[in-house]
């Protein structure tokens, strides 16, 4: 199912039809813990040109200790030519999506300004839901967004899009383009769930991606 159908928060239905002024958020509890959220960021205007293999090496990095600071997983992510797509979901309790978000912005905006860019105000996101995290319909939101070069007409294969990639901390070598990807990644999450005590990562075993504090359906 098309992930931008399952959300008010779509990149594909505009601010102003929703709210005028700042997009009303869900609570923070929404964003905590073991969720899985896919955010949007746009480039503000649409603008192009800033998208480079160093700008995209910065931004890894910047995700990378966004990662390791909020207890985040970064199944997917893919940056298109005016905007980026992430895929993050936390690793135990304590975990905070949006202060990993709000990290991740910040980064990326610091980035940007050195092309003359910046980020449109706000930020875009879908909470996935309980029946979104079982396990095949969650890979499924994750190729989706991996696919988006491809819908977007700027390559024909995903694996010639070279602006896009997974980042879990400890584990470099992930790569979705990868055989065996989803067995790798979810080793690396367990293991790390595991290593900061939450013990919740057996709950795989149920073929569903952990539960996020609020239990949402």
């Amino acid at each position: 199912m098309p992930l931008d159908s399952l959300s008010l928060h779509s990149p594909s239905i505009s601010a102003a039809s929703l709210h005028r002024g700042r997009l009303r958020r869900l609570p923070d509890a929404a964003y905590r813990g073991r969720s899985v959220v896919h955010w949007s960021m746009t480039v503000d205007g649409r603008s192009t040109g800033w998208l480079t293999e160093r700008l995209h090496a910065r931004l890894r990095e910047a995700i990378l200790h966004v990662c390791a600071r909020f207890e985040q997983a970064c199944p997917v992510y893919c940056l298109m030519p005016d905007h980026g797509h992430f895929l993050l979901m936390g690793f135990s309790g304590s975990a905070s999506g949006k202060g990993a978000v709000q990290m991740l912005r910040r980064e990326w905006n610091a980035a940007l300004g050195w092309t003359g860019h910046s980020l449109q105000r706000q930020a875009y996101e879908h909470v996935l839901t309980r029946v979104e995290r079982m396990e095949k319909t969650f890979q499924a939101v994750a190729q989706y967004v991996l696919e988006n070069p491809v819908r977007g007409g700027v390559v024909d294969r995903r694996e010639e899009w070279p602006f896009a990639g997974c980042l879990v901390p400890g584990y470099p070598s992930l790569d979705p383009e990868k055989l065996g990807f989803w067995s790798s990644f979810w080793l690396a999450y367990a293991a790390v769930a595991k290593e900061r005590g939450d013990g919740e990562s057996e709950g795989r075993r149920e073929k569903r991606v952990p539960r996020s504090s609020t239990g949402s359906e």
